[in-house]
């Protein structure tokens, strides 16, 4: 059964969205994928705010990425200048 991870980020007070945007395609989304994912998903939710949806094939693999996550983590504050302001993670139960 699949699995997935929402998580909620908000960048700095005066950093260019667009910049770290390209940060996250170049960087963040291809290293999630090498480490499984098989799909990522970044939703704008406000001039400063984003989800990111990770789709995952099942769990054991994302707790097999589940350091190499934490590392990325915690170089996004520095790097780009964002923040995690939450996590929400599940088995998948129902999809169309």
């Amino acid at each position: 059964m699949s699995y997935v991870t929402i998580t909620t980020w908000e960048i700095a007070d005066g950093t260019d969205y667009d910049v770290v945007l390209r940060g996250i395609r170049e960087k963040r989304l291809p290293a999630l994928k090498e480490l499984g994912a098989t799909r990522v998903t970044v939703v704008r939710t406000s001039e400063r705010t984003s989800a990111a949806i990770s789709e995952w094939p099942d769990l054991a693999t994302r707790d097999a990425a589940e350091s190499a996550i934490e590392a990325v983590r915690r170089k996004l504050h520095s790097e780009d200048f964002s923040r995690m302001t939450g996590e929400m993670k599940g088995l998948v139960v129902a999809a169309v």
